[in-house]
């Protein structure tokens, strides 16, 4: 089994509804250990993040806000099975950056 270490999306501006933002290649466990969120706007957003299909039982962030000018980091550990997504939309612009590693099975 190959484990590489990689940013597995981002920087990227969320916005709006929750969207596709990381799928776990096909024959390779994708590991989360890192969410960045940076609002770079004057007023407080807020985060929505899943993993799936979001919805209320899958959903890691409900609208979590995240203040003015500020950045938050979640230090997380999240595997997500071949082909599983990780899903996230935002209140207004939000840059998010995504980090861990994959692990290539067989």
């Amino acid at each position: 089994m190959a484990r590489t270490l990689k940013r597995l999306a981002g920087p990227l501006s969320i916005t709006g509804a929750v969207a596709t933002r990381y799928t776990a290649p096909a024959s390779t466990v994708g590991v989360i250990r890192h969410i960045h969120f940076n609002n770079t706007t004057a007023g407080a957003l807020t985060v929505t993040v899943s993993i799936g299909a979001d919805a209320a039982g899958t959903e890691l962030f409900t609208a979590y806000s995240i203040p003015a000018n500020s950045v938050f980091d979640h230090f997380c550990l999240y595997v997500l099975q071949p082909a599983e997504i990780l899903q996230a939309g935002a209140s207004g612009v939000i840059a998010m950056t995504v980090d861990g590693e994959e692990i290539t099975l067989g």
